[in-house]
């Protein structure tokens, strides 16, 4: 036997005894594992009817978070390993659990998982927390918060975070949904206010007998007259996100504004696929990428399957290596055409035959 065929063969051997000691260790406890970090669901609480706060508690190789921050979560669903971000809705507190608050998406295929069969005691897999959606430091004295829907939960952990520092002396939030049933930690908001004078809440409803109430600099300067001379945390659907940043860039504020979102950014109007060759190196598959969707909208339609998270170009779950070719940034408009470079799938679209690591 060569020295090279040995080498293989010890990896080999150990691979699979590494593998046999993860499948033993989870049987003694779901958490345990060799080869990735979990966290075990330890209580499961119905915020809204269609929203969940879930409580996790990770193994002691997870490296805790900061207040605003997301968590990419991985779950199996009918053999298929599923990954989605979830933002944090807890803040750090020193023990080690955390809550994630899931609301339920029309077709979303994680989501329902967690609302339908998700269990107390069930364990996923979880990545290291990530996101720039955080207090800056030092905190600045004067704060605006404005979201809507289930954009509450990186900034309700923001909040929670301000009430641990003893910060909420100037603080606002000005929040929007449906109705008053739609309202995710309502009762806990309305504590906060009424635990932190300094504390200004406003919840506005968009539905119902009362008029409805929609984003206005109007409603906004009822609220906060001085919201010019705020740090702003802004987390909400497109139309909330684009009223807010229109408002801003018209008194020249968008350096003071930190936006999260849930959804895909809008791509450039003038980005679109061309009709060339894409070769995956990995998995052994080729398609012809055309004028639909990005790499990775394209790849999965080729039957493969690789790893991704937010779909939006933020947590870098679907980063693989790009060997030759050139790929277009559906949001910059840059071009990669230097060979061996890193891109990412959710957010590029081929723009010459291109061969990549998947």
């Amino acid at each position: 036997m060569s020295a090279e065929a040995g080498v293989f063969g010890t990896l080999a051997t150990r691979l699979f005894l590494d593998r046999q000691l993860d499948f033993w260790l989870r049987e003694v406890d779901p958490v345990l594992s060799l080869r990735e970090v979990r966290a075990r669901i330890t209580d499961i609480v119905e915020e809204t009817p269609d929203a969940k706060t879930f409580v996790l508690w990770p193994s002691r190789r997870w490296p805790s978070f900061a207040a605003g921050q997301y968590v990419t979560i991985d779950v199996e669903i009918d053999g298929v390993r599923r990954r989605r971000c979830y933002s944090i809705s807890s803040a750090p507190s020193g023990g080690r659990s955390f809550t994630i608050t899931v609301k339920r998406v029309s077709h979303g295929c994680v989501s329902n998982w967690l609302h339908d069969r998700a269990r107390i005691g069930d364990a996923v897999v979880i990545a290291p927390a990530a996101g720039a959606f955080v207090l800056p430091d030092p905190i600045p004295r004067k704060l605006l918060f404005v979201g809507a829907g289930s954009g509450i939960t990186p900034i309700f952990s923001l909040l929670l975070e301000l009430a641990n520092r003893r910060r909420l002396d100037d603080v606002a939030l000005l929040h929007y949904a449906p109705t008053r049933a739609d309202v995710i930690f309502h009762d806990r908001l309305v504590a906060l206010a009424e635990e932190h004078r300094g504390f200004r809440l406003a919840i506005r409803f968009t539905r119902g007998f009362y008029r409805p109430g929609r984003f206005s600099e109007g409603a906004l300067r009822s609220l906060v007259p001085d919201f010019a001379d705020r740090e702003t945390f802004l987390c909400g659907p497109p139309p909330l996100m684009t009223d807010v940043e229109r408002l801003w860039a018209q008194h020249r504020l968008l350096g003071r504004l930190r936006r999260e979102t849930f959804v895909p950014p809008t791509p450039l109007p003038s980005v679109a696929g061309a009709e060339v060759n894409v070769k995956l190196l990995r998995s052994g598959r080729s398609f012809v990428s055309g004028g639909r969707g990005t790499l990775l909208e394209q790849a999965e339609r080729a039957g493969a399957r690789p790893a991704y998270g937010c779909r939006r170009g933020i947590c870098h779950s679907c980063k693989c290596r790009k060997f030759s070719g050139a790929v277009q940034n559906v949001l910059t408009g840059e071009v990669s055409s230097a060979p061996e470079q890193d891109i990412q799938l959710c957010i590029s679209v081929a723009r010459s035959d291109v061969e990549l690591s998947i």
